[in-house]
């Protein structure tokens, strides 16, 4: 388990900035490296603030997006093309405006697929899809993704894992269907802990008022069970990107005093 680095920028426009600025960054670097690289998306107001500030970054050319693998933490499952799928509000925030091969681009499936309204078979699928992608290199059941996004709910949970329900305490699958989610729509499909974990680097993103005191849970020793986001951390570092306002709860002791 990584130590978590904290960051803490003044309000949300920067925080989304900033990220922005680092995943270039280590996206950059990671293709300098290897060639390739993978990255890991999360939706919600934070992350597609995230995407929507790398598509206005100057910078964003820098990367080389026909070498850039795309892949979801979760999803809600609905049909193709519906607008609350995080797949369509990330294609409309960035993915539609960049040069992507859309053999690269790995979207979780839609409930109007060859699954129909089995969550649970589609979850099937996609962790097959996240193994052959591995490779036996990885020796692991998911790629070494380079960074995986996180966004943080005001209940501390973090793809579609919440507090208490099965999915959060799966040890063994990579992808799981959840049913019953406590906020619309109830059936998605999600990562596991296991899968995010296998992550090289892995970013939790909260900003304003009402993350704090999950920010603050998750942060202050609690289990994971009962705040997902305190068992989210990445192999090589677990890096927390947050405003003032999210942070307002945390003792300034675990950030620096001059953090941007």
């Amino acid at each position: 388990m990584t130590t978590p680095q904290i960051v803490v920028h003044r309000d949300k426009e920067l925080m989304v900035q900033a990220a922005a600025a680092r995943l270039i960054t280590k996206i950059v670097d990671a293709q300098a490296a290897r060639g390739s690289s993978s990255v890991v998306l999360t939706g919600g107001r934070n992350g597609n603030g995230l995407l929507a500030a790398l598509a206005a970054a100057p910078a964003r050319d820098a990367v080389d997006w026909s070498r850039l693998d795309v892949w979801w933490g979760d999803e809600r499952y609905l049909p193709d093309g519906h607008p609350d799928r995080n797949v369509t509000q990330a294609r409309e925030a960035l993915l539609d405006s960049v040069p992507l091969d859309p053999a690269r681009v790995h979207p979780m499936p839609a409930s109007n697929g060859p699954f129909g309204s089995d969550a649970e078979a589609a979850a099937e699928a996609y962790a097959a899809e996240l193994a052959a992608a591995a490779g036996p290199e990885n020796r692991s059941l998911v790629p070494s993704f380079d960074v995986l996004l996180l966004g943080v709910g005001p209940d501390a949970h973090v793809a579609s894992l919440f507090p208490e329900l099965p999915a959060v305490r799966e040890t063994e699958r990579t992808v799981v269907g959840v049913r019953g989610a406590p906020k619309p729509p109830p059936n998605r499909i999600s990562l596991t802990l296991p899968a995010i974990r296998g992550a090289r680097e892995v970013w939790l993103l909260a900003a304003g008022e009402d993350k704090a005191k999950a920010v603050t849970i998750a942060l202050s020793g609690a289990g994971e069970i009962q705040a997902p986001a305190a068992g989210a951390y990445g192999r090589g570092r677990t890096l927390w990107l947050l405003d003032a306002a999210a942070a307002a709860g945390l003792p300034r002791s675990l950030y620096p005093p001059a953090s941007p």
